[in-house]
């Protein structure tokens, strides 16, 4: 059963950890591309799926059996990769992992796996079209990227972007307009007489998807927030990932959150006040999916220059400024601009209730931002300013701070 080394010796490449040349082999499918002539990582990948399921000291014969498919893979195709190295590594690898598991060159192999058929598109292929993370992960070998947009308040506009907008947009505009969702707000004055509005009523449309969910429609007004489809459904219905669209109650007529996990989505609602406010943390390629039809969306271009106030109040407010920030300094400790947006409700309608807007959507960008650095936005007034990303300046701070670090040894 021996390889023609003594017993216990250990050649100079040879791997000590199995898994640790398990790993290696995913990172090298993962990671790196070869040419279209060599197929060692195809060798690699039928090894890997053949492997993965084996654990524990009873796998030995199964496990050889692998080796000696993996073996008569990497021959297969060693003119091609003559010069390649992930090839020599697999072919070294592969010699330490049969004398380090007692295993014979001659033997039974595996026949290769076969390839599973290829999914159908649907939008973006998968392994699962009902679990976008999960078959984007299996395609691309990383996770998705996610953006967050948000909406509250007067309404004050964060888009997938980082930008920020303070909108007066009377009547109902889109959020969202794309291939999977469509969201519409629909905005009154906060106050009468006042040129700011605050969301009344959100319309969030899951379009249809074959494999996956009916078209279901949510709808919250001021004072109805269901935690349920118009239709009275709580998933995207009988299909077979009907499951992968479903709303789950927060807050009992307050606060609801739908988890469309088709297309890698969440979205927040909420009422503070009296004030709609929606929170969505979108797929980057689900955020990207629309023509140039589709171009008005609050969420990808903020509201237009026509629309947009400032967030400092001018004249005679329904509550002085300074009582304004006290209230809203109790919620929100940072100057950013969640805390001037929250000054500017309060002041424009007197309702202190405005502060828990601010408060949940910043909670929900703490939740749904993927990047912790870009939760906070600081702009043209508010008490912290932003801090440059000048590349000389950055350069500065980064040699001081080493300064300081050599000094103290």
């Amino acid at each position: 059963m021996g390889m023609g080394r003594p017993a216990g010796s250990r050649s100079p490449g040879q791997l000590e950890n199995p898994g640790l040349f398990l790993r290696t082999l995913l990172l090298l499918l993962l990671c790196r591309h070869v040419s279209s002539q060599c197929k060692i990582l195809r060798c690699n990948s039928e090894y890997v799926a053949a492997t993965l399921p084996l654990r524990g000291p009873g796998r030995g014969a199964a496990f050889c059996t692998a080796l000696r498919s993996y073996s008569r893979c990497t021959r297969r195709t060693a003119r091609t990769c003559r010069g390649d190295l992930a090839f020599h590594s697999a072919v070294h690898g592969i010699e330490d992992l049969m004398i380090q598991n007692n295993c014979s060159k001659e033997g039974p192999t595996a026949p290769p796996r076969p390839r599973p058929p290829a999914p159908e598109r649907q939008g973006f292929e998968s392994l699962d079209v009902c679990d976008y993370e999960r078959s984007f992960l299996y395609k691309h070998g990383r996770p998705p990227a996610f953006q967050h947009c948000a909406a509250f308040g007067d309404p004050h506009i964060r888009t997938f972007h980082h930008d920020f907008h303070t909108c007066r947009v009377e009547g109902s505009w889109p959020l969202l307009d794309n291939d999977y969702l469509f969201v519409q707000a629909t905005s009154s004055p906060v106050a009468k007489g006042s040129n700011a509005t605050v969301t009344s009523k959100l319309t969030i449309i899951f379009k249809n998807m074959k494999e996956c969910i009916d078209q279901k429609v949510y709808q919250a007004e001021l004072d109805n927030v269901p935690a349920a489809f118009q239709d009275g459904s709580v998933n995207g219905g009988a299909r077979p990932g009907g499951s992968s669209l479903a709303i789950r109650e927060r807050a009992p007529g307050r606060h609801v959150e739908i988890r469309a996990a088709y297309i890698g989505t969440t979205i927040a609602v909420r009422q503070a006040g009296r004030q709609l406010s929606f929170s969505i943390r979108a797929a980057e390629e689900v955020a990207r999916a629309f023509t140039e039809e589709q171009d008005l969306q609050l969420c990808v271009g903020g509201c237009p220059r026509s629309q947009r106030l400032s967030r400092s109040p001018r004249g005679r407010g329904r509550v002085p400024a300074d009582t304004a920030r006290a209230l809203c300094r109790e919620m929100l400790p940072v100057e950013d601009v969640y805390f001037q947006s929250c000054v500017f409700d309060v002041v424009t309608s007197g309702d202190a209730n405005f502060t828990m807007a601010a408060r949940g959507a910043l909670e929900d960008a703490r939740l749904f931002l993927p990047d912790a650095e870009k939760l906070h936005i600081f702009q043209a007034g508010a008490s912290c300013p932003r801090v440059s990303s000048s590349p000389l300046l950055l350069l500065l701070l980064l040699s001081s701070a080493l300064w300081v670090v050599l000094l103290h040894f």
